[in-house]
């Protein structure tokens, strides 16, 4: 079963397996697939990362996704991203990507969110700059809350799906070679007894990429 679930997240990733609001992603990550330095251990990440984002800019201004976002509409922030008010049913999240070594790996993250806890998708609608920093705009459905998110009931739902909590509100799924991080509980709401997950951090280990 996990063999099966791996071989499908493979096809996510590459593009050959369609997710919702999956399909800019996936060609931005392919382009950056492309263009990736192979065979060589790179020492200095940031280094890379930069031009990894000189790269993605001339993408984004070919594909015409630069967008302006209306910074009156500001709702909060965390470390990782910015949060706006789209409308009535729709949030605007920016992120830098700061909490990846690569624009790809953070791509990635979209796409395993997007896979796992589809109610909640990323649609990525484009990218903006403040103060020279890159942002990817991603539009999220605005989740109302009806009471405070009980972690045990987060713990128990990731578990029966394969993840182990290894860690405060980090979980892994070894077999998979997924991490899924930072499940507090402002991360995960509840409404109606249901449980959405609206910021995730996921990331990738070698295992992933073992057929």
């Amino acid at each position: 079963m996990q063999n099966h679930l791996k071989h499908e997240l493979h096809n996510v990733f590459s593009g050959k397996s369609q997710i919702r609001f999956g399909t800019v992603i996936q060609s931005i990550a392919s382009y950056l697939n492309d263009g990736a330095q192979t065979g060589t251990i790179i020492e200095d990440e940031k280094h890379f990362k930069k031009q990894e984002t000189k790269s993605l800019e001339n993408y984004i201004a070919e594909k015409n996704l630069w967008i302006s976002i209306d910074l009156t509409q500001y709702v909060s922030e965390g470390a990782e991203q910015k949060v706006y008010l789209k409308d009535t049913e729709n949030v605007l999240k920016l992120n830098d990507s700061i909490y990846y070594n690569s624009w790809k790996d953070y791509l990635y993250n979209l796409l395993l969110h997007n896979y796992f806890f589809p109610d909640t998708a990323y649609d990525l609608i484009g990218f903006t700059k403040d103060n020279d920093i890159l942002y990817a705009v991603v539009q999220q459905a605005y989740v109302s809350i009806t009471a405070n998110t009980d972690l045990k009931q987060v713990k128990e739902f990731l578990t029966l799906n394969g993840f182990e909590n290894n860690r405060n509100n980090d979980y892994i799924n070894h077999e998979l070679g997924i991490i899924l991080e930072d499940l507090h509980d402002e991360n995960v709401l509840t409404r109606n007894e249901v449980l959405y997950f609206i910021d995730t951090v996921f990331y990738v280990t070698e295992t992933f990429w073992d057929k």
